[in-house]
């Protein structure tokens, strides 16, 4: 029996989300997943020609459902489709959404390669691309009491420990409490603690996003942004669930050895 082409290739967690989703046709919350990977994950883009001047020329599928841009997960995955060199661009899942939106054309990902094999129809893509345009509102209503958070489903939390792990040098760390009103109501808050005025947007759609991914209500989660040295954050971290966003690493400083100076390295005769 001839070997599947596929199967000589790692799976990927678009994979994994794929197969869910196919193995759960009903379950909205596996489609929802799906999308949330295929935004995150890195693709790598077909392209008809060299990239000049920042300009690209994606390849284009013409098929009787409309026209289709080709994408892959992997780079082992593209040259396994093309069969030969070709001209690529490497950009993010929600990147390729932005740049289709609104031009009528699809996405053909993994076609032929992967059991990941999908299509991603126009309309589809701008829906997508809408999707992760939304954002959460910052809290404004005057906090009576911070408390420990409760009765979010572990799907909303796996989602922001992915989302969040991604965000390395947005912010210090981020905190998950739940919030008591002044002249009553509660709800829950999401604090990140010093993230740049840059950064701000990126994490309130990052929130976004794992909300709208684990098909959860927008409003069952506020974002909030503070400063170490404030005196609420001694609060959040005393009750609050915290989330550690990775930190760049500092740049390493490269210092030759000189010859002979190290006892356990002596210089070699040539």
């Amino acid at each position: 029996m001839p070997e599947d082409r596929s199967a000589r290739l790692a799976e990927t967690p678009l994979d994994q989300a794929h197969a869910v989703m196919e193995q759960n046709p009903e379950d909205g919350n596996a489609r929802l997943q799906f999308y949330e990977r295929l935004a995150d994950s890195e693709l790598f883009l077909m392209l008809g020609a060299e990239a000049e001047g920042g300009q690209i020329s994606p390849e284009l599928l013409e098929t009787p459902e409309g026209t289709f841009v080709l994408a892959f997960d992997t780079e082992e995955r593209l040259a396994e489709f093309s069969g030969r060199e070709i001209h690529f661009a490497a950009l993010s899942g929600r990147g390729l959404v932005e740049m289709l939106a609104g031009q009528e054309i699809g996405l053909g990902l993994n076609l032929n390669v992967a059991p990941s094999e999908f299509l991603l129809a126009a309309e589809a893509i701008s829906w997508l691309q809408e999707t992760l345009e939304a954002a959460p509102d910052e809290v404004e209503a005057q906090v009576e009491e911070l408390l420990p958070p409760k009765g979010l489903p572990d799907i909303l939390l796996k989602s922001l420990d992915q989302k969040l792990a991604t965000a390395g040098g947005l912010a210090s760390s981020a905190y998950l409490v739940a919030l008591r009103y002044e002249g009553g109501g509660s709800g829950h808050l999401l604090g990140f603690v010093d993230a740049e005025k840059p950064a701000q947007t990126a994490l309130a759609k990052a929130v976004s996003e794992a909300l709208v991914f684990s098909g959860i209500e927008a409003g069952v989660l506020d974002v909030g942004f503070f400063q170490a040295s404030d005196p609420v954050v001694q609060s959040l971290a005393r009750v609050g669930l915290k989330f550690d966003l990775p930190q760049p690493e500092a740049p390493k400083i490269y210092q030759p050895e000189i010859p002979g100076s190290n006892p356990e390295k002596p210089p070699r005769l040539k």
